[in-house]
This record gives C-alpha cells, structure tokens and sequence, in this order.
C-alpha cells in the first residue's frame, strides 16, 4: 500500500549522506509486576511505586537507507504501508504511518527511506510500540550525526544521549495514540536487562537488579493468546478512573505497588518460589482494576498450563488479548509450552536480553 504526498513547499531538499545505511534495534519487555502504575500521575499518588520488567530478544527494527532522488519514504513492513513525500515537511503527521511520519518530520529526514518491521506479533503487550519509537529514535539520531547543520550546530551529541531518545520517543508516541503513555516501556528497549523502575516525586530512576537471567528465563513461557489489543485505551479507562477517585482502583494499585517491592526482595535474593507467588497476587489484583482485563480465553490457557505445573500467570501489559506468561519451575517449562500450544495460543520463542539500543 502506497501513498504518494506532494510537497507544501518549493523548496528543494539539500542531497547530502547519500552513502549512508543505518540500521538499529531495540528490545520488547516483559513486564512483571507494577504496571499501569508508571503512567503519570498515577504513582505520584503511591508513594514507593515501582515497576519490575525484563527486555526480551524480540526486538523492533530501523533502518535507514539514502535515496538518490531527493524524496523521503516512510515503510513498515509490518502493516505494509508506505509513503513518498518530496521532502520532510510534506509528510501528513496525522496520516498514513503517522507514527513515522511524526519522527521524520522532527529529524527532517530528507533524501533517505526509513523502513520499520518488528518481531512481536501485533498488538502482544510486550511494548512492541514503544520499543519501534525507541528503535526509530535511535536510527534517526544517528542519521542526523551526518547532516551538515547539525555539525555546525554541534548537537549531534545530545540527540543521541539517553534522556533526550527517552523523551522523545514518549512525547512522539503520546501524539499518535492521544492518550498518556507510560514511563516503563521505553527503558527496557534503550538499556535492556533486569530493572525495577522507581517511580518517584524527584523523578524516574532505572535501577538494574542482580538477577541471573537464565534462573529467570527458564522459569517464564511466554505465549501470543492470538488476540492483539490497544493498551492505551485500556489504561485510559483505569487512569480516569483512579483521577476520578475510584477508591477500589486506588485500593487495587495500592496492593499492586506493594507486590511489586515483595517481588523485587523476592528476586534479588534468589526467592524463586517467592516470585511465582508475587506473580499470582499481582494477577489477581490485576484483574480486579477493570472486567477487560482477563478474558474467557485467557483463563482458560492459564488454567491449562495450571494443570501442568505452572504455579502463576498474567498477561502482558493492559491485558485483554496479546501475549500472556506463565511461570513455573524448570522441570515443567516443556509441558507448560506444550498445553498453551494445544490450548490454542502461540508460544513465542525468546532470551532475556542484556542489550538495549543498538545502532549501526
């Protein structure tokens, strides 16, 4: 699917770097406790709040190749669409591949294709968006290290700083999915590994946790129920909720921030059967913010793999469809895959990932 814009102005673009290649990518996550509490204002009102994730190799990838025409061309490979422009400024921000066309107009990408693919299945709450914008962010920073008022200006050293792509993506994202985003996705795809994320009045601070990540890994099956979702909806609704006053979804979060400080204790110091019973209050207190939260489906793929050894589950993310992880010990990870798998849902192949960004 393409779609051809003309430009606003006449003004020709300037034809520079047009050897470059640049490719990037960053990691999903799965998230493990604390979620929806890291979408401002909510943690402001409970104080501790944190949330624990883990990035995932299934990564979102960006690339960018130079033209020889002068025009801009945004892909994804993902939802097959496309769109030529003669230059940045033509690209419509709120139209087709609007996400990308966003970026590119910040970066005024020019004389260069900009192509995007992901290996999460759509919708699958593993902050596949989120991990895209942070994989986007990172190929354009480095793209704009090559333009020649960027030199001048010398900038090219701030678009590349942590601080700077973390704002970036999550302002950008915010814009087209016109609800608050959360403040935990986009660190697991910049720095990867094991993190709580401490939501605090001072600020947000990432802190790495001292976990062995193959102890983890072999604990956790992480299968696509098959039915993708939209997280931002669903976190709206409870965030207006919570705003509103809700006194049972402020209570829900409370418990919600607790577990995740147990299950953070409960992971530092090798508490593995700790940690699947953090995972079960976590789900249970989970489910109780919004009926949407769990489907028949859903139960009823936990309740297989229950039946097989696993000792918790939850969804990833919002929940209501997308990728589900069930946990357990080792000796039962196979059987668990193979009930999912015969439940109905696909079981995704995957390793912690110790690596964030990466640009080349």
């Amino acid at each position: 699917m393409c779609k051809r814009v003309r430009a606003r102005s006449a003004a020709a673009p300037s034809h520079y770097n047009l050897s470059v290649q640049i490719v990037s990518s960053a990691p999903t996550r799965i998230d493990l406790a604390g979620g929806t509490l890291d979408i401002w204002p909510l943690y402001l009102f409970h104080d501790g709040a944190s949330t624990l994730n883990v990035a995932i190799s299934l990564r979102a990838h960006a690339q960018i190749d130079s033209r020889e025409d002068g025009r801009v061309e945004l892909r994804s490979i993902d939802t097959d669409r496309r769109v030529v422009a003669d230059q940045w400024s033509a690209l419509d921000p709120a139209g087709d591949l609007s996400l990308l066309a966003r970026f590119a107009r910040h970066a005024r990408l020019e004389n260069a294709t900009l192509t995007t693919r992901g290996e999460s299945p759509a919708g699958a709450g593993i902050a596949g968006s989120s991990a895209l914008t942070i994989a986007v962010c990172g190929a354009l920073a480095r793209w704009s290290q090559h333009r020649p008022e960027a030199e001048a200006d010398g900038d090219t050293r701030e678009c590349l700083e942590p601080e700077h792509l973390l704002q970036l993506a999550m302002n950008v994202e915010c814009q087209v999915i016109r609800v608050p985003t959360g403040m935990q996705d986009y660190r697991p795809a910049l720095f990867g590994g094991v993190a709580a994320i401490e939501l605090r009045t001072d600020g947000v601070r990432r802190v790495p946790l001292d976990v062995e990540p193959s102890e983890l890994e072999r604990r956790i099956v992480l299968a696509y129920t098959g039915a993708p979702r939209n997280s931002g909806t669903n976190n709206w609704e409870i965030t207006k909720r919570h705003i509103d006053g809700d006194s049972h979804v402020f209570d829900c979060f409370e418990r919600i921030r607790d577990t995740a400080v147990a299950m953070r204790h409960a992971l530092e110091h090798g508490d593995w059967d700790g940690v699947g019973r953090h995972i079960s209050t976590e789900w249970d207190n989970r489910k109780r913010l919004a009926p949407g939260v769990t489907t028949p489906a859903i139960d009823a793929l936990i309740n297989r793999a229950k039946r097989v050894g696993a000792t918790a589950a939850k969804v990833c993310g919002a929940g209501g469809g997308g990728c589900l992880f069930c946990y357990g010990p080792p000796e039962a990870r196979e059987a668990i895959a193979t009930a999912l798998a015969d439940g109905g849902a696909r079981v995704l192949d995957y390793h912690i990932e110790m690596e964030g960004l990466r640009v080349g």
